[in-house]
């Protein structure tokens, strides 16, 4: 079961590097090797996420305990930064921050089927909402909150998202959870982490939140969606599969 969903995670990678390659055909050298390197780099998060998972559960739980460090370090490090300001905002996100982080950090001891499921769902979503986004996106879906999200690469990500869910299934074996709909969650706060960090940073007129990870904006760039994502589950299996 693994290694036919390892094959199905080779063929998205497939599908996403020929993505890219009509993406950056258009683009300067300069931005075209940027796309390049964080498609690399996240070629290789993908493949330590999902291998620590598959076969060292123990490992990933302190891989998310280092996301969750990053991250944290990254919202004081922009606080910081701006002398200090917006005190009111800077404590939400730090509240927000920390009761998305516990609820992650219990679904990193979850079952690796499940681990695994949304792990991929998430993935997914982040990686086919921005393609088809670059490629077939027009309209601007929050202009004031994130200059690149398209409503076009928002519907695209999620009916690729949870049409995956049906390949993976498999993973769900021996519980009570209804694929497309825990698929459908998860890619909602997903989203809604996405559109939090993004809100953080406008508050404070900036780009990015480090240089932590190549060719990404930081921890919180690259993880958000996987923090809050692992909490929706967290809360599903506390409150509703308990």
């Amino acid at each position: 079961m693994i290694w036919t969903i390892y094959l199905v995670i080779l063929i998205y990678f497939v599908l996403g590097f020929i993505g890219f390659y009509f993406i950056n055909r258009k683009k300067e050298h300069v931005e075209a090797r940027k796309s390049w390197l964080k498609y690399f780099t996240y070629f290789i998060i993908i493949h330590i996420l999902f291998f620590s998972i598959a076969f060292f559960p123990a490992l990933f739980r302190i891989i998310c305990l280092i996301i969750i460090a990053g991250g944290l370090y990254e919202i004081i490090k922009v606080y910081i930064r701006s002398g200090n300001n917006k005190q009111f905002v800077f404590y939400i996100a730090l509240l927000v921050y920390s009761l998305l982080s516990i609820g992650f950090y219990v679904f990193s001891g979850y079952n690796k089927g499940l681990i695994l499921f949304s792990f991929l769902i998430i993935s997914i979503f982040d990686s086919f909402s921005q393609i088809i986004g670059q490629i077939w996106g027009r309209r601007k879906l929050f202009r004031k909150i994130s200059l690149h999200k398209t409503v076009e690469g928002f519907i695209g990500g999620i009916l690729v998202a949870v049409a995956s869910a049906w390949l993976l299934v498999g993973l769900l074996a021996g519980t009570d959870f209804i694929p497309m709909r825990l698929a459908t969650g998860i890619v909602f706060f997903a989203f809604l982490g996405d559109m939090i960090t993004s809100m953080y940073k406008r508050k404070y007129g900036v780009k990015d939140f480090s240089t932590l990870i190549p060719g990404h904006g930081g921890f919180l760039d690259r993880f958000d969606s996987l923090i809050a994502g692992g909490a929706f589950v967290a809360i599903t299996v506390l409150f509703f599969n308990g």
